[in-house]
């Protein structure tokens, strides 16, 4: 693959994955203040997602400032996080364990479904990004040597 196709698949997938954390953060904050009911002697659901809307601008900003495979296994991480909980909390009613309230919720609308596909669209474009990211580097230690061993 030629460095200008790389630097157009790199760059679509960084934004793809830019896209998705702003969504989640900005669904999570936005929604924080409807979860303050929901809480533990430790912490409430509004606390739980503001956590997640810091984690995704947190995410957001270190992809955007070093979109390194590191960066991206954490936005992987945070997007594919934040899908999960979202799925399990409206199928499985988990309860509340330890510091953590009950955040079952077995109703779809708007913003949840908002996240539910930003964080879903934004984990797949990081893991397509990420292993692109390890199989480019392989590729190009893999060449290194050899190129060394001809001069």
């Amino acid at each position: 693959m030629n460095t200008r196709t790389w630097l157009a698949i790199r760059t679509v997938l960084t934004l793809i994955v830019l896209a998705g954390l702003a969504l989640d953060a900005y669904v999570h904050f936005d929604l924080a203040w409807a979860y303050a009911a929901v809480k533990t002697s430790t912490l409430s659901g509004s606390d739980m997602f503001r956590f997640e809307g810091a984690l995704a601008i947190l995410a957001a900003l270190l992809l955007a400032i070093r979109p390194h495979r590191y960066t991206v296994g954490f936005a992987f991480l945070v997007t594919a996080g934040g899908a999960a909980a979202v799925l399990v909390y409206r199928y499985v009613n988990v309860g509340g364990f330890g510091p953590v309230p009950n955040m079952y919720e077995p109703n779809w609308y708007g913003e949840k479904t908002l996240s539910a596909w930003a964080e879903g669209i934004g984990a797949l474009a990081a893991l397509a990004l990420l292993v692109a990211l390890i199989l480019r580097a392989r590729s190009s230690n893999a060449v290194t040597p050899r190129r060394a061993a001809r001069v």
